[in-house]
């Protein structure tokens, strides 16, 4: 039997038990060095607070002089990734920016990621990791109607997903646990990871386990956030890719290329057009209203918010509608000529193994 849901004040209660604490033990020791060379000639980037879910706590995002990685430091722990993961696709939280970020998996997006493959033999089997849901999968199906799509995710969610029929099956975990690693090790012709990296502790560890994934031959296909965007310096903290704290780490399009290359790839698509995703200004105004608006009865939060808050906090949201769509409707104007420049937010890698 599925587990009873726990009423808000249950996990209101969780929530505070945790929170008694603080959030310092949380985070792990900081680094005085760069994860990706090395070095320790660090500067900081960005300070910020979880604006997405507006749990407490404050994260900062360090920089490296020498290579310009980019990641948070002090980095979360697995609890604490736990504890700022909870609930972010709960049925009854569904902030402004949330909405927005949901551009990132509409179904065009995920036709046009997999007809990106057209161009090598047709895989006879793909591995989608970091799939969530399934729905890449699901779309994928239409481009690619004879390859089999399976699905890695750190969440339960990959089995509802199989469960709906987007993947033929389901593997719970991690890319990198041992078990996992062995028993998918040259299985696959393709292994996806959309907007997956900048989630994991070690990304050189995650990227030699999916080469391990792929059978001689067979082509990795990674989306990342782009570290070098303009909207990063331009809108600050307001910046959707940081998205603090759940974003380790940020990977120079040169970090990557490198690294690959020193793997034995052979990278045959490095491209930021196809990837821009168009939601930088209505995100940056989507977390900009959610920091102004009056709080969402959060479970979080020590005191629910009164009725009167609730009411004020619908109409104001409600109002902003118009101002979202507006900012929206320009990202995706601006879209073609700012996929050209510095401005485009994400890029695309395909590595030939």
């Amino acid at each position: 039997m599925p587990p009873t849901p726990q009423t808000t004040a249950e996990r209101r209660a969780a929530y505070l038990s945790e929170l008694a604490q603080g959030t310092d033990h949380f985070h792990e020791p900081r680094r005085e060095d760069c994860p990706w060379c090395g070095s320790k000639r660090l500067r900081t980037r960005l300070r910020t607070q979880d604006l997405l879910q507006r749990k407490p706590g404050t994260f900062v995002v360090d920089e490296c002089r020498d290579c310009a990685h980019a990641f948070q430091n002090p980095r979360l722990t697995p609890e604490g990734l736990a504890f700022y993961d909870r609930d972010l696709h709960h049925e009854s939280h569904d902030p402004l920016a949330e909405r927005i970020l949901g551009s990132r998996g509409n179904l065009r997006r995920h036709r046009a990621a997999a007809r990106a493959m057209l161009a090598y033999p047709e895989p006879e089997s793909w591995l989608d990791v970091g799939t969530g849901h399934g729905h890449f999968p699901e779309a994928a199906r239409e481009v690619h109607a004879y390859t089999a799509f399976d699905g890695l995710d750190s969440t339960r969610r990959v089995e509802q997903a199989r469960a709906a029929g987007r993947i033929e099956e389901a593997h719970h975990g991690r890319l990198t646990d041992p078990e996992i690693a062995e028993r998918l090790r040259a299985r696959y012709d393709v292994v996806s990871m959309f907007h997956h990296l900048e989630h994991t502790p070690d990304p050189r560890e995650e990227l030699r386990a999916a080469l391990a994934a792929l059978r001689p031959g067979g082509h990795l296909l990674v989306e990342v956030p782009d570290p070098d965007c303009a909207f990063g310096a331009l809108l600050g903290k307001w910046w959707v890719s940081y998205r603090q704290p759940r974003h380790l780490h940020l990977m120079p399009l040169p970090n990557l290329l490198g690294e690959l290359e020193s793997l034995g790839c052979e990278v045959v698509v490095a491209d930021r057009r196809a990837a821009h995703i168009p939601y930088d200004l209505a995100g940056a105004l989507a977390l900009a209203l959610g920091r102004v608006l009056p709080a969402a009865d959060s479970p979080w939060r020590p005191v629910p918010p009164t009725v009167l808050q609730q009411r004020l906090r619908t109409g104001l949201t409600r109002a902003s509608a118009p101002l979202l769509a507006s900012a929206a409707a320009l990202d995706h104007a601006l879209a073609p000529l700012l996929s050209r420049t510095r401005f485009s937010n994400a890029y695309r890698i395909i590595a030939r193994r």
